[in-house]
């Protein structure tokens, strides 16, 4: 498996998780990658690179979810009261 061919299998299976992890989360997935955490990092040097090498050659793009605003409730002006002082 070539370099190339490493980083589009990952680029892909980023897509599907939906975004870039960290190596102690990649590693956890166990079998469930495409390609182990090790050879990454042998054939790239760290794992920083093999970030960074996904982000130039097949960057990443997960659609955000779409944010719903709440309303906002408008608020009448208080009222203030003003006690008057008996001036003797």
């Amino acid at each position: 498996m070539t370099k190339d061919m490493m980083v589009k299998a990952l680029s892909d299976y980023f897509k599907a998780e939906g975004g870039p992890m960290d190596l102690p989360a990649y590693k956890a997935k166990g079998n469930d990658v495409p390609v182990k955490d090790y050879l990454l990092r042998r054939a790239f040097g760290s794992w920083s690179r093999v970030l960074s090498v996904v982000s130039k050659r097949y960057p990443v793009e997960v659609a955000a979810p779409e944010v719903k605003e709440a309303p906002v409730e408008k608020k009448a002006p208080a009222k203030k009261e003003v006690e008057k002082k008996d001036g003797k």
